[in-house]
């Protein structure tokens, strides 16, 4: 059902993803002109607010996380806002709570972002409440589950109440420009479709790197692991928009329906396919770091990077392999999707001055968004030995490009999308399973063969193991 909400409920309206991403995006949005100035936006947490209180803690996270020239009138946008406190474990506490939100007229969203224990009481406490009819769509934040079975568990408990064309469950990469931008250079353009495939491409490699240990994520990290934590989402959904087939056009049945054929091609990966490792201390941008351990307070064997060699099993891509990988406390902050073309078949230049290199497609998505192509060219000027050959890039920086358009949230466009049901760019319940029964596989592969993670210093590209992984088939990690 297509309608476009005019009240916004927050759960989790007090957390760290409503300082940093929600209330900064939202505000932005109604600066812009982008969400109706009508839009009643409720917050909910356990803290005990109210309304006053709530503004004074949203005008903290406005000041502290969102540039001034992005805040338009910032009192209008705090005038909006309106708290009520909950603990979602009592089912009487919703019925104050849909007082607040009031009558739902055009149409209610709502963002859940709780812990995994929280969802199914959450769930039954909206239903009794009348919170769940008709006219109210739901946008769930991860993580959803930590297995295929909790996740089933966790979906089955939002469809009882919410159908899927009514469930936005949101993965934060896929709001991102570059990642969109990722649709618009496949599928806008007659250059690239043509060489997309297996004949032509060599291999993929898709690097998500941090820099940053635990942080503020010490509970949940710990019981989750670099593999659930990045790979079964944000990663899984880059490789299925790198491979996927060609969409009969741009709406949310058709691309899902091609992302979910990707997923589903997913070989399993056998144990000599991947790579588990955990930072110990060393040093980020030369300062002093901790180890995993020291940072956690106790021994732990979960595994803070992961490297995969990854093959889509259809006729695009077979034997075509997929590099992933992921780590935390590694030397760079960045994420990019790296394809890397096949040779030419015949070289016609003989010097030694003139040997080539395949093609290369950088698409940058974090920290800064661009495109590079690497091609061939000839070096000016003369030289006795004949033609001499470099490789220079083609770079497309979206910020030069696109001087124009402030820098946005990836929240910002999510929310504007689940505020007015669009859902093209979230991610659908088969998708999901998809993606864990994968992950799942992967995670037996480890226990039935004993591995555990190697150690690498903060600050390295992770253990020497990852290295040899790519080496091994001849492919260097691109950095």
């Amino acid at each position: 059902m297509s309608f476009t909400a005019d009240s916004l409920l927050l759960f989790g309206a007090t957390g760290d993803l409503a300082q940093r991403m929600l209330l900064p995006s939202l505000c932005a949005l109604g600066a812009d002109g982008l969400i109706s100035p009508n839009l009643k936006i409720i917050g909910t947490a356990r803290q005990d607010l109210d309304d006053a209180g709530y503004r004074n803690f949203a005008r903290a996270a406005l000041e502290k996380y969102l540039p001034a020239e992005r805040r338009g009138s910032m009192a209008e946008f705090l005038n909006r806002l309106h708290y009520q406190p909950l603990d979602a474990n009592d089912i009487s506490g919703f019925t104050a709570l849909a007082d607040k939100v009031g009558p739902i007229g055009e149409g209610l969203a709502i963002f859940l972002s709780t812990a995994p224990g929280l969802f199914e009481p959450t769930i039954a406490g909206l239903s009794a409440s009348g919170l769940a009819g008709d006219r109210v769509r739901i946008g769930l934040e991860k993580p959803l589950g930590t297995d295929l079975e909790s996740s089933r568990h966790i979906n089955d408990a939002v469809a009882s109440a919410f159908p899927e064309d009514r469930t936005f469950r949101i993965d934060h990469y896929l709001g991102k420009e570059t990642v969109q931008n990722l649709l618009a250079l496949r599928f806008a353009n007659i250059l690239f479709e043509p060489l997309w495939n297996a004949a032509h491409i060599d291999h993929v490699q898709i690097t998500v790197a941090e820099t940053v240990g635990l942080e503020s994520r010490v509970g949940y990290y710990d019981g989750s692991g670099a593999l659930r934590d990045m790979v079964q989402n944000h990663m899984l959904q880059l490789l299925a928009l790198v491979a996927m087939e060609p969409p009969a056009n741009f709406d949310a049945t058709a691309i899902r329906d091609e992302k979910v054929k990707v997923l589903r091609s997913l070989r399993y990966v056998a144990g000599e396919e991947s790579v588990t490792g955990q930072y110990r201390a060393g040093a980020i941008s030369g300062q002093p770091v901790p180890g995993y351990d020291d940072e956690l307070g106790k021994d732990s064997d979960t595994e803070t990077f992961v490297a995969i060699k990854a093959h889509v099993d259809n006729w695009r891509w077979k034997g075509v392999p997929f590099y992933l990988r992921t780590g935390k406390r590694l030397p760079e902050r960045v994420t990019e999707i790296v394809v890397q073309f096949r040779r030419v078949p015949h070289s016609i230049f003989a010097s030694k001055a003139a040997k080539t290199v395949p093609n290369k497609l950088v698409i940058g998505i974090q920290p800064e968004e661009n495109i590079t192509l690497q091609v061939m060219a000839k070096v000016p000027g003369l030289d006795r030995q004949g033609i001499r050959l470099r490789p220079v890039e083609l770079n497309i920086a979206m910020s030069d490009v696109f001087a124009g358009p402030v820098k946005r949230i990836a929240y910002e466009r999510l929310l504007l999308d689940l505020i007015e049901g669009d859902q093209t760019l979230f991610v659908r319940r088969d998708e999901v399973e998809a993606q864990w029964d994968w992950i799942d596989a992967i995670r037996a592969g480890w226990t039935e063969h004993g591995i555990t993670p190697k150690t690498y210093n903060a600050g390295s590209w992770g253990p020497s193991a990852a290295i040899a992984l790519a080496e091994r088939d001849g492919v260097t990690w691109h950095e």
